[in-house]
């Protein structure tokens, strides 16, 4: 019988501190999600006003180019 009741006691200390274990992870896991998140986020931000920049270069040279010839 005390057999039984050290192997329930220590199954049970054992189940606790896998459960601790698992929601430390978890909560490391939710951190770097989040962060990857935000990530993701500036990087499509910046995706988005690249081309609007390549546009404005392009326009911006045509400019350049007409002044140059201008003064020729």
């Amino acid at each position: 019988m005390n057999e039984i009741i050290v192997a329930l006691i220590t199954g049970g200390v054992t189940l606790v501190g896998v459960l601790i274990s698992n929601q430390k992870s978890q909560a490391v896991t939710e951190t770097k999600i989040d962060e990857l998140t935000r990530e993701v986020r500036e990087h499509n931000n910046f995706a988005r006003r690249v081309p609007v920049l390549e546009e404005q270069i392009k326009v911006i040279n045509h400019r350049i180019d007409d002044l140059e010839d201008a003064q020729k």
